[in-house]
């Protein structure tokens, strides 16, 4: 018997249907489990979305974050979850990195984690510490192959988007810049700000801010199209390597075998909230795409996504360090 099935039954032995739970949901706070350190571009998303939540639910929406295992950790807390719509998973693309990645995950994001919305979609921004000589990607490839296996890149952890964006930028240009992975955005923005790394593929949401200081160098974007926030910033295809794209996103889900209508709910809260104004500013801003839409829409865009990133896994055979 599912766990959804005994969900159910277990309402009926109550004497309350399962429709009946959703109609009176929600009675007590929810939780938003990011699975990333605190300080990132998903933590970010994370904390402006749960405040939109809590003021439509009338129910305080605490994020709680669960770093480590290159998001595995605080995905499988959110994929063993009751499915009652009060454990929410705030994500990005390496959740779906992680399908191809570890085949041995003991749960199965397809089968055990439900679809709400898809939240936003953003580029990279890559970025260099000052005293690196290098002033633009042609300076940069140069450099890695003089020095193979020098250059180190930070990320928020194995398979996460800025892993990925490394690989696909070592295998498109015969080059070798070491992976060093963190619990988070934030801690490897840190150590690059402190020179312990060489570069991060970094959320605008957190570089900009540095490269506008002064404290980092920007190169170039990963995205199509140039970043409008930083137009002089060129994309990484146009300043060096043709074809090369990776675009991140943000989404938010909870444990499969959640009731329909619960899930329908917390859809049209997401799409309220990312529809006012100041949280469109407070996400979008950085250079993030706002792209609510529907459960289906998000399930079908996460399959395809799955797909990609297995063709991306393969071709830079990308393993678990």
């Amino acid at each position: 018997m599912t766990t959804a099935r005994i969900a159910g039954w277990f309402c009926i032995l109550a004497g309350v249907t399962p429709f009946a739970a959703a109609q009176n949901y929600p009675v007590k706070p929810l939780r938003m489990i990011v699975p990333l350190a605190p300080g990132g571009a998903v933590d970010t998303v994370a904390r402006t979305l749960a405040q939109g939540l809590s003021e439509g639910l009338h129910q305080s929406v605490v994020v709680d974050n669960r770093g480590g295992g290159a998001t595995n950790i605080g995905t499988e807390l959110v994929a063993r979850a009751a499915p009652d719509g009060y454990t929410l998973l705030l994500t990005n693309s390496a959740s779906v990195t992680n399908v191809s990645l570890y085949p041995n995950l003991p749960f199965d994001f397809r089968r055990d984690i439900a679809a709400v919305s898809l939240i936003a979609t953003t580029p990279l921004m890559l970025v260099v510490h000052p005293s690196v000589p290098a002033h633009s990607m042609r300076d940069l490839i140069a450099l890695a192959k003089a020095r193979p296996g020098q250059l180190t890149h930070g990320s928020a952890g194995i398979s996460s988007p800025a892993h990925i964006a490394g690989e696909m930028l070592n295998t498109m240009a015969g080059i070798k810049i070491t992976h060093v992975p963190y619990k988070g955005g934030g801690p490897a923005i840190a150590d690059l700000l402190g020179g312990q790394i060489t570069m991060s593929f970094s959320g605008p949401l957190n570089a900009l801010q540095f490269v506008r200081a002064g404290r980092l160098r920007a190169l170039g974007m990963t995205g199509s199209t140039r970043f409008a926030s930083a137009p002089e910033v060129p994309t990484i295809a146009e300043a060096a390597l043709p074809g090369y794209e990776l675009v991140g996103f943000f989404a938010l889900f909870v444990t499969a075998g959640t009731p329909p209508d619960i899930i329908a709910r917390l859809n049209a809260e997401a799409v309220r909230t990312l529809n006012q104004p100041d949280y469109r500013r407070r996400i979008g801003d950085s250079g993030a795409e706002i792209v609510a839409g529907t459960p289906a829409e998000l399930d079908a865009f996460v399959r395809r996504e799955i797909d990609k990133y297995a063709k991306l896994v393969r071709g830079a055979n990308i393993r678990p360090e």
